[in-house]
């Protein structure tokens, strides 16, 4: 990349932390004002989902449909998907840890609000949302992620498969992807406003409701999620690529670690984790599998959540936490964050999962506490979902193309 590039970027991300720095600032001082002006940030996010949808079509399907080698876009995802387990369980495990010896709460709730829980989708509905949506206008939309990609697999595998009649459906799909890229350039030129609007609501909408053990419970978490970028994300790159792989993934990884920051959305980051990508050199059919399919099913920094919302409420009701119960709460962290993020009507299926498992009895008390941890400490998890799904792509690439493919890419750009 020209020096003269790399200059821009970092102006373009030194103004972007200023705008969400002077936003916290603003909903702190002004509330009422920064509340009113969130619609600022809405317009941005409601942009961004417009060209994810069509981006993660295109870039999956024409993926698959113009790879030469099926059996290598298998190879893509199967590594992709188990990458995502393990990391998932290991945060979960490192969480675990850190709540044991700092606990969120330490004495029991004497004084608790009730609230009621609602209905939700059934596991059958679940898994039948999980590969499929009622027709193909509800494919339409980032709540069907999954559905959407899954079609986009089957959509890429047949016109791969239909030969010389399948060309003009390949072509349009390499040419939609491109279009689509840059229809993000031009949007980000507007994320500078929004962030400060984001910001300003955020504060201003949360601030007053950090009662003692909810602050107790973010000064673990949020210098938690900072310490895991830079110690597991230069592992992760270490396996990807080796020592430069390290170096190459700190110069790329700040822009979209801001963005999901900003947005609270590893959707939404999508498209900065493509441009990303492709300024390293991985492989365009790694990145156009990896990144669409992270968005929905890399989530280490809900692995960490998930811990503390158990901890957390263990603690309101005065029962311990202890280690007997640690394989269950991996698996529950690991399952409602990976397997069941991006299913449609799959809302709070990670906060129904650990109410029915673990707080059985007191689900009325247990679900708006968890709903409420998930609310104060979304932007650092998504920061570490949707940053991650970059740093994954280096360990697929290792996989997929071998340990020499940073190098090669290089080369090939020299």
């Amino acid at each position: 990349m020209k020096a003269s590039t790399v200059a821009r970027n970092y102006v373009f991300l030194t103004i972007l932390l200023l705008a969400m720095i002077l936003g916290a600032f603003t909903g702190w001082l002004y509330p009422d004002f920064s509340s009113n002006i969130a619609f600022l940030g809405t317009i941005f996010i409601r942009l961004m989902f417009c060209i994810v949808v069509p981006m993660v079509f295109a870039s999956i399907a024409g993926a698959v449909a113009n790879t030469r080698d099926l059996a290598r876009s298998g190879r893509i995802m199967w590594v992709t998907v188990v990458t995502f387990v393990i990391t998932g369980a290991i945060a979960a495990v490192i969480y675990f840890g850190l709540v044991l010896i700092f606990p969120p709460v330490t004495a029991a709730w004497t004084n608790i609000a009730h609230e009621e829980v609602g209905s939700h989708a059934t596991m059958t509905q679940m898994i039948v949302n999980f590969f499929t949506v009622e027709d193909f206008v509800a494919l339409l939309s980032r709540r069907a992620m999954l559905p959407l990609i899954v079609f986009s697999l089957l959509f890429g595998f047949a016109a791969n498969l239909s030969g010389e009649a399948g060309e003009p459906v390949r072509k349009f799909l390499e040419s939609l992807t491109a279009v689509m890229l840059k229809l993000v350039n031009l949007v980000t030129y507007y994320a500078p406003i929004a962030f400060f609007a984001i910001f300003a609501d955020l504060v201003a909408t949360y601030g007053p409701q950090i009662s003692e053990d909810y602050a107790r419970a973010l000064l673990v978490y949020y210098p938690v999620c900072f310490i895991y970028v830079f110690t597991a994300f230069p592992v992760m790159a270490w396996i990807g690529a080796g020592s430069e792989g390290v170096r190459e993934m700190f110069r790329h990884i700040t822009k979209p670690a801001v963005v999901s920051l900003g947005t609270c959305s590893s959707v939404a980051t999508i498209p900065t984790n493509m441009e990303a990508a492709a300024d390293t050199g991985i492989s365009r059919d790694v990145s156009d599998i990896v990144l669409p399919l992270g968005a929905t099913m890399h989530m280490d920094g809900s692995c960490f959540s998930c811990v503390l919302k158990i901890a957390f409420v263990l603690g309101v009701l005065g029962q311990p936490l202890t280690l007997s119960q640690l394989p269950m709460i991996v698996l529950i962290a690991v399952f409602s964050a990976v397997g069941m993020s991006g299913v449609p009507g799959g809302g709070y299926i990670g906060e129904y999962i650990i109410c029915a498992l673990f707080f059985p009895n007191h689900m009325e008390l247990a679900f708006p506490i968890l709903v409420a941890i998930g609310n104060l400490v979304d932007p650092p998890a998504t920061m570490i979902n949707a940053a991650g799904d970059y740093v994954v792509s280096f360990i697929v690439s290792r996989f997929v193309d071998g340990k020499d493919w940073l190098k090669k890419a290089r080369v090939a750009r020299a």
